[in-house]
């Protein structure tokens, strides 16, 4: 008889109806095959499709720490023990003698050490044999000057054991450049291959010092241009070209010294390779497959969040002292640096906090453990079978059945397509997109339900008349999708506050007719608050001339202390602009401070009955505003606290002081926010990195050493409020010495 439609339940009108929700639901499953397929890309996929393997990549995790493998770590005791980073080669040097007499299997550094290690010693005691004419003293200096080679030595305390170096290449034609030596390819690509492999091509590098590369057991490349677009790490590439030369990564350089074997490219025959397919199929090592992509890289199995192996720090492997050698006896050590400001930190699937040196350990844990997801030949065909089925499926099904049924089917879909999806991942260690087979169900479901736009609209309005006032239009629009997580209520949770005030308004107020002032207040309080709008902000309120915004609340987001340091040093920016109009106008220029602090507070519609306010309250809330008004006396524009400065990470900070501000015991370190930590130049790192020195020299009471570091500073920047504001502390400390107990904290008696 076949199968046949319901129509005569719902008469002719249900027909059509059931015909225009079918037709939608294929024409729907259609628009996705087109998306599959590459003709187009359908918006917001491609980050959905990486959620979906990130939440899969944590699900799948095992955990546990990998003993195999241990981080070397430049931590702060060690630069306290030895001094500021750099150090000096020698040290290195007793660093890896030391590893090597604890037994470690091999050594791979992610650093780069492209320049000499020069002293300004040898020149000094050259100077003074030349003034004093003794020929004999420079004579014997030219003697032990080989003996003092830093680098030289470095070079001999890695020849007593295998050690990987790590370099970077890059990628960049414009403003690449060659520095150092490279180490040995792997292998050499032919010409008659160069359009048809898709590794990582060079266009320079900068590599270790020769005398350092001819002792190292090899080397490795320590970048990663196959990051994707939202910035995490999901590959990581084993090799990459340079000149028609294969080299490889320090995770391959290392796997395959522990091995002691070499790696094996996998090409396909030349019949198959001339059309699309690529000639470099994969990868042996130690008689293993690796199974790469056609750019050489694999996906990253990751084994859990950082802390997924041992940490050993480097004072204590130089002192000799280590309380566990077994963390160290016969493991892979991978040397690092862990302290913030130095420290590799990279956005994996377990957050943006993760150290870079652990995602080399895990894909050499990959390559021991054979353990590599990856994509086969027929992942297209499989994710077009897929959304052919369920897409059918919906299309034909849901739009016979009620509400509530139709909810129920669609969620059963949408589970056996995880469970299918699951099982591959799992147990076949096939990665199949799973993204556009669940946007094919979901979008027919919403299809044919057609009263959901209506419950969109009326919780749309519900949020426009709770939070419209506080919140940018964009984000009441995404928390109308989910109401219910939303409301006035007051609560406790992590935000980031932030204050700014205009200095001397006073002066300013006067020196303008009110018509004026209300127009420069116009001028600047509205790019003020359209930058906390654009970083996802809240507008607490306006306090005169003052600015108080948080981030955070109603919409939770993770990352919400580097939205407020972001959106402070974009008010420091605008500001400049803003003055260069005023200015035009014959107004006065306005400076600010800023104060961003990152603690728990009570946020919610607080007030009284006669009037209430979506507001935060709180002693986080407080040191926000205390350090608002400190930044004049340190002479800077902004100032954020340790708390905010540890979970804005992405930013360079120059620490300032360690107060007591009033009103709160216990002392607090501030810093001063720098820019982003990529763009920060050589010049910036080094005098905050001099800075910090100053800063121990300081709370140690070294007077001497202290002024002749800030010295230095000042030469560079004899302008600077903050150097001398140190310099006066200093003399008045040299006459009135604090107490022997002193911590080095500076106790602010005004707000």
């Amino acid at each position: 008889m076949g199968f046949k439609l319901p129509f005569k339940a719902f008469g002719s009108v249900g027909a059509k109806r059931y015909i225009a929700r079918a037709f939608l639901g294929v024409i729907t499953t259609l628009g996705v095959l087109g998306h599959v397929t590459g003709y187009y890309t359908v918006p917001y996929i491609n980050q959905i499709e990486n959620l979906l393997y990130d939440t899969r990549v944590r699900l799948s995790a095992k955990g546990g720490i990998d003993e195999r493998i241990v981080v070397i770590a430049v931590d702060e005791p060690s630069l306290e023990e030895h001094g500021h980073w750099p150090w000096t080669r020698d040290k290195l040097g007793l660093l890896v003698n030391n590893a090597f007499a604890y037994n470690v299997a091999v050594i791979g550094f992610d650093m780069v050490f492209p320049e000499r290690d020069v002293s300004s010693d040898m020149d000094i005691l050259r100077d003074l044999g030349r003034q004093n004419s003794d020929e004999h003293f420079l004579r014997r200096l030219d003697e032990f000057e080989p003996q003092l080679d830093r680098d030289t030595l470095f070079g001999k305390a890695m020849a007593a054991g295998p050690v990987i170096m790590g370099y970077y290449f890059d990628t960049n034609e414009e403003s690449a450049y060659i520095t150092g030596e490279l180490p040995f390819s792997a292998f050499d690509l032919h010409e008659s291959m160069i359009d048809s492999v898709f590794l990582p091509r060079a266009a320079g590098y900068s590599s270790n010092l020769p005398v350092l590369m001819e002792n190292a057991y090899g080397g490795g490349f320590i970048n990663n241009p196959l990051i994707d677009d939202d910035g995490v790490v999901r590959r990581a590439p084993l090799l990459h070209e340079f000149d028609l030369s294969v080299y490889e990564s320090l995770s391959l350089s290392v796997a395959a010294t522990f091995f002691n074997d070499i790696t094996l490219p996998i090409f396909v025959d030349a019949s198959t390779w001339m059309g699309d397919y690529p000639p470099l199929e994969g990868l042996e090592l130690a008689g293993n497959p690796i199974p790469i992509d056609p750019q050489g890289a694999v996906l990253v199995p990751y084994r859990g969040p950082a802390g997924s192996f041992n940490y050993v720090s480097a004072k204590a492997i130089m002192a000799g002292n280590v309380e566990d050698p077994s963390l160290l006896d016969g493991k892979i050590a991978l040397v690092g640096a862990t302290v913030p400001g130095m420290e590799d930190l990279r956005t994996t699937p377990f957050g943006s906090i993760y150290p870079g040196v652990e995602v080399h350990a895990n894909v050499i844990a990959g390559i021991l453990d054979n353990n590599f997801r990856w994509e086969p030949a027929y992942t297209a065909a499989a994710e077009m079978m897929t959304v052919i089925l369920f897409g059918l499926i919906g299309a034909f099904l849901l739009p016979v059945l009620s509400p509530l049924v139709s909810t129920l089917i669609t969620t059963l879909l949408g589970a056996s397509a995880l469970a299918v999806n699951y099982y591959m991942w799992q147990v076949e260690l096939h990665v199949l997109p799973l993204a556009m087979t669940l946007y094919t169900v979901f979008a027919i479901y919403t299809i044919n339900m057609l009263f959901g736009y209506l419950f969109e609209t009326r919780s749309r309005s519900h949020m426009d008349s709770l939070f419209g006032q506080y919140v940018p239009p964009d984000l009441v629009k995404a928390m109308s999708l989910d109401p219910e997580h939303y409301s006035l209520a007051s609560q406790k949770r992590e935000l980031s506050v932030l204050f700014t005030d205009i200095r001397g308004f006073t002066t300013i107020s006067e020196g303008l007719d009110a018509d004026d002032l209300s127009k420069l207040m116009d001028e600047y309080l509205t790019p003020m608050t359209r930058i906390v709008h654009e970083s996802q902000g809240t507008i607490d309120k306006y306090i005169g001339d003052a600015v108080m915004a948080f981030w955070g609340a109603p919409v939770f987001h993770p990352h919400h202390a580097d939205q407020a340091v972001g959106a402070g040093l974009a008010m420091l920016e605008a500001l400049d602009k803003l003055n260069v109009d005023f200015q035009k106008k014959g107004w006065p220029e306005i400076r600010i401070g800023v104060g961003v602090n990152t603690g728990q507070m009570s946020v919610g519609n607080m007030g009284s009955s006669f009037r209430k306010a979506y507001t935060v309250l709180g002693d986080a809330v407080n040191l926000g505003s205390r350090l608002e008004g400190i930044t004049k006396v340190y002479g800077v524009s902004m100032i954020v606290s340790e708390s905010t400065a540890h979970s804005a990470a992405r930013f360079h900070y120059r620490e300032i002081d360690k107060v007591r501000v009033k009103g709160k015991e216990l002392p607090v370190t501030i810093f001063e926010p720098m820019g982003l930590e990529e763009e920060m130049t050589k010049e910036q790192l080094e005098d905050a990195r001099s800075f910090k020195h100053f800063l121990f020299l300081y709370r140690r009471q070294d007077w001497k050493p202290a002024e002749k570091a800030l010295k230095i500073l000042m030469k560079k920047e004899p302008d600077c409020f903050l150097y001398e504001l140190y310099m006066d502390r200093i003399e008045h400390f040299k006459e009135n010495p604090p107490e022997a107990d002193w911590d080095g904290v500076f106790t602010h008696k005004t707000k």
